[in-house]
C-alpha cells in the first residue's frame, strides 16, 4: 500500500494558499501569506506612507483585508496583486488624509526628461489623484522591464544603491549594472510615451 505524503502548508504556492483559504477559509492560510510578504507589505507601506508606526498599522489592515478581500478576485499572480493592494490602500490613505501632499520626485523618476542619476532630488507639492496615475504608470512600465534591468533600476533608483554595490548584490559586472540601467531608463521612457499614448 502507497502512502502519500501530505504536503506542508510551507510548501504551498501563494496561489494555492489562495485557492484554498477561498475554498475552506481556514485562517492558517492568511497566516501563511502574512508570514511570507509581512516585510514586503511594510516596505511598500513605509515607502508612501514615511511612518514607521503608521506603516505598521496599514500592514495588518490590509492582511485583515485579504480576509474578506481574497474570495472576491480572481488571483493568478498572488505578489503582485498584493503589492497593487497595498499601494493603492496606501494612496487611498494619503488621499483621505490630505488632499494635497509633498512627494519627493525619486517617487516618479521618469516624470521628467532629465531623470539624471545625480542621486539629487527636489520636493513637489502635488494633487494626491495625480501622484496615484504617475505611480500606476511608472510601476506598470517598471514591472514590463526584464528582471536584470528592473532589478538595477529598483536598486539604483529606490534603494539608492551605487553600481558597485549593485554588482555586489547581484553578482553582475559594474559594465553590466551601468548597461542595464541605461536600457532600462531608454526602455522605461519608451514604454511610458506608449501608455502617454
Amino acid at each position: 500500500m502507497l502512502f502519500i505524503r501530505s504536503k506542508s502548508i510551507k510548501q504551498f504556492t501563494d496561489e494555492e494558499l489562495v485557492e484554498r483559504y477561498v475554498n475552506n477559509r481556514k485562517n492558517e492560510y492568511i497566516t501563511e501569506l502574512f508570514n511570507r510578504y509581512t516585510v514586503m507589505v511594510f516596505g511598500v507601506c513605509m515607502k508612501y506612507l514615511k511612518d514607521e508606526d503608521e506603516s505598521k498599522d496599514a500592514t495588518m489592515q490590509i492582511f485583515e483585508k485579504l480576509i474578506t478581500d481574497l474570495p472576491k478576485h480572481n488571483i493568478r499572480t498572488f505578489r503582485p496583486w498584493l503589492h497593487m493592494v497595498t499601494r493603492n490602500h496606501c494612496l487611498m490613505k494619503l488621499r483621505k488624509d490630505s488632499s494635497i501632499i509633498n512627494v519627493s520626485t525619486d517617487d516618479y523618476i521618469l516624470e521628467s526628461e532629465d531623470f539624471v542619476e545625480n542621486g539629487t532630488h527636489t520636493h513637489h507639492i502635488i494633487e494626491a489623484h495625480e501622484k496615484e496615475e504617475k505611480y500606476v504608470k511608472l510601476e506598470k512600465a517598471v514591472e514590463d522591464l526584464t528582471d536584470e534591468q528592473r532589478k538595477c533600476i529598483e536598486l539604483f533608483y529606490y534603494q539608492k544603491k551605487c553600481y558597485d554595490e549593485i554588482a555586489e548584490i547581484t553578482g553582475y559586472s559594474y559594465k553590466q549594472v551601468k548597461s542595464y540601467i541605461q536600457n532600462g531608463k531608454r526602455n522605461l521612457r519608451i514604454s511610458l510615451n506608449n501608455i502617454n499614448g
